[in-house]
């Protein structure tokens, strides 16, 4: 088993994997977002090859320079994406994609690796605990569309918002 950077030349087997993490993109919009990571300088992929040369896992990297929870020095190693296929989890491979991502971190003069995962995403919480990354934060995030001011009376008179002071 190996792990290797993605280049022009096996942006497909990293596609492939990246679209079973993330179904719920489409192949052309997956693509572009996948050949802007390799053109970007704060950004890579890596491949897990196994012994067939079979790609079988990836994680995607970058340096984020924004605010980062928990964080104490920017710029700041990120897992944006880690994957194992089915069949080869629980072997440790993930594991060493994690080590790579702080070797990476290492050499990027990182001294801390952060990543995310979705509240309900329970078996990402346990692993990220697993791998040695502590909880530092929970949200719940809004959205709410602004209105044009007649908009927003129509929406006032029809009684679809409380008016209520909640916080």
């Amino acid at each position: 088993m190996q792990i290797v950077r993605v280049t022009r030349d096996n942006i497909t087997d990293w596609q492939t994997l990246v679209l079973q993490l993330w179904s719920q993109d489409s192949p052309d919009e997956m693509k572009k977002i996948l050949s802007g990571i390799l053109e970007s300088p704060s950004q890579e992929g890596f491949l897990v090859r196994d012994d067939a040369g079979e790609a079988i896992a990836f994680i995607n990297l970058s340096l984020r320079y924004d605010y980062v929870p928990g964080v104490k020095k920017s710029p700041v190693a990120y897992v944006e994406g880690i994957y194992v296929k089915a069949e080869y989890r629980k072997q440790g491979i993930a594991t060493r994609l994690i080590r790579h991502a702080e070797q990476w971190a290492l050499e990027k003069q990182c001294t801390e690796l952060a990543s995310d995962a979705l509240i309900e995403n329970t078996d990402s919480q346990h692993f990220h605990i697993q791998m040695g990354f502590r909880e530092v934060e929970r949200a719940v995030a809004y959205i709410k569309p602004v209105l044009p001011a007649a908009d927003t009376k129509k929406v006032q008179d029809t009684g679809k918002q409380s008016g209520q002071d909640t916080m």
